[in-house]
């Protein structure tokens, strides 16, 4: 269960909770629309990866919405917490000016990237 909660996973009862408001309706219709394969094991994807994916791959229509619905400290939040390869160079540049700009801070200059020791190989 602790495990859950630190990846943010929602448990059913979250998933139904954030179906009944206007950011987990916006979040359900962006799990639909951008993510095509299939969660892994019997949880869902987590609130944190369906965000990022928009973020990543959404319409200027769905950024407006993003940033309206969810606000801006959420998605900074959601930059904070991606992992290697949720958000592309190109999308982590755009969303790092335009969330340093918007909230007056700074903002991670790189997306996270995965790293291998040569010893381990």
């Amino acid at each position: 269960m602790a495990e859950h909660a630190e990846r943010n996973v929602p448990t059913s009862n979250e998933s139904v909770r954030r179906i009944n408001d206007a950011a987990g309706r916006l979040i359900a219709e962006f799990e639909r629309k951008y993510l095509w394969w299939e969660p892994v094991g019997e949880e869902s994807h987590s609130e944190f990866r369906i965000i990022a994916q928009a973020m990543n791959f959404g319409t200027f229509d769905d950024i407006r919405r993003l940033e309206t619905t969810l606000g801006f400290h959420r998605l900074a939040d959601v930059m904070r917490r991606a992992e290697p390869g949720w958000i592309g160079d190109r999308s982590w540049e755009f969303w790092r000016g335009r969330l340093s700009r918007a909230l007056d801070q700074a903002m991670l200059e790189e997306a996270p990237r995965r790293s291998f020791r040569a010893e381990m190989l």
